[in-house]
């Protein structure tokens, strides 16, 4: 019961977009149901019989009808409309009723057909074939003054449609393959961007911790007094890589509740990272040059991340060294550079998966920006981005 009752939901969204194309399909079968019967129309119209008209009637009302009032139901049930329609159109040509506007309708029935039958395509291809044919034998031995070719030509026109809405079919499942296919591509490409946002969280405050608890084992041993110092800033990181964290949840929720502004870490919280390293141990000294200026949410993003995994790499290979961290606001772009005294041979504090550059050099690309890791000729680590500005919409 609960498997039919979930398949019932996830159907829901797929007869609430086909509900405007049935109402289309009912005003167009209201408008033509309309016109049929306007005489100055009535040149227009499918005529394949030819044959001495005779006068209307009660009759020929009800064919005129029957050749429009059912594409109401050509998305729906397009074998059933064209068998409807079909059928009346026969009979309207074999009776020799006056010509009418309505009769237009087989052509669209036709083209419905081809454009949303499903299943048994090729075997309503045949039968309607099939019925063609008696149709026009029916129509020769009626007297009709029609032979083969002209015959024919009418049902190359049928053709046409049937090909018409055979090739709309495949457009629009080409369409929504291509739709699916993007759609997975931006799932895939979210995935990678929040595993790339939990990595630099998760790596940046553990690694903090693990370093601000190995010096708190330190100084509890050789200053028992300075040991809440430390015990302090382990919890503050822990309060900050929860918060962080926290908002990552709430974006994979995608609730569409809007959160607080500063949850987003921004380039102005730069100096909480230097003083969040400092408190680990790590000596870095913070130098901007510039006037800073409104970014873009991404652009923001993309620098603060740059430093956030500048100094965490500092801290797992250069633990106690000095790190400066240089920021120029220019104009057109923002340029970062994070450099660390000491050998970059040093085992890491924690174990390193590699993953943290190569993220950044993608999300800087994305951007249009670039960023470059290297040793320094005189020992120890260099990280330089350049991210073009852009302002804040």
């Amino acid at each position: 019961m609960f498997a039919s009752v979930t398949r019932s939901v996830r159907s829901w969204p797929d007869s609430w977009r086909a509900r405007p194309r049935y109402a289309k399909d009912g005003v167009l079968a209201a408008t033509l149901t309309l016109l049929a019967f306007v005489p100055t129309l009535s040149a227009i119209s499918a005529e394949l019989g030819d044959l001495p008209q005779r006068p209307p009637d009660a009759l020929a009302v009800a064919l005129a009808l029957g050749q429009s009032a059912p594409l109401a139901m050509r998305s729906r049930w397009p074998a059933a409309c064209l068998a409807v329609i079909g059928t009346a159109f026969a009979i309207h040509q074999a009776l020799a009723y006056p010509s009418t506007f309505g009769s237009i309708g087989l052509y669209l029935a036709v083209y419905a057909a081809g454009a949303h039958q499903v299943g048994f395509r090729r075997r309503l291809a045949a039968v309607s074939t099939a019925g063609y044919a008696v149709l026009a034998v029916v129509l020769v031995g009626l007297g009709s003054p029609n032979r083969v070719p002209d015959f024919l030509a009418f049902y190359l026109v049928l053709v046409v449609m049937w090909m018409a809405g055979v090739g709309m079919r495949k457009w629009r499942a080409d369409e929504a393959e291509r739709r699916r296919l993007g759609a997975d591509v931006a799932r895939a490409a979210e995935r990678a961007r929040i595993a790339r946002e939990l990595h630099d969280v998760v790596t940046h405050h553990v690694t903090a911790m693990v370093v601000q608890a190995d010096a708190a084992q330190y100084v509890i041993g050789a200053a028992p007094d300075r040991a809440g110092a430390g015990l302090a800033a382990i919890s503050d990181t822990g309060r900050r890589a929860l918060t962080e964290l926290r908002h990552l949840l709430g974006v994979l929720e995608a609730t569409g509740e809007s959160g607080p502004v500063d949850r987003t870490p921004t380039l102005g919280r730069i100096g909480h990272l230097v003083e969040q390293a400092r408190l680990s141990g790590q000596p870095v000294e913070l130098a901007e040059h510039g006037e800073p200026r409104p970014q873009a949410v991404d652009v923001e993003l993309a620098a603060y991340r740059v430093v956030q995994e500048a100094l965490t790499n500092a801290m797992k290979y250069a633990t106690g060294r000095r790190t400066t961290v240089t920021v120029h606001h220019h104009p057109d772009r923002i340029a970062i550079e994070v450099t660390s005294d000491g050998s970059t041979d040093s085992a890491p504090v924690v174990p390193s998966g590699g993953r943290g550059l190569d993220g950044l050099r993608r999300r800087l690309r994305m951007l249009d920006g670039e960023l470059v890791a290297a040793g320094r000729p005189d020992g120890g680590f260099s990280v330089r981005a350049l991210i073009p500005a852009r302002s804040q919409a």
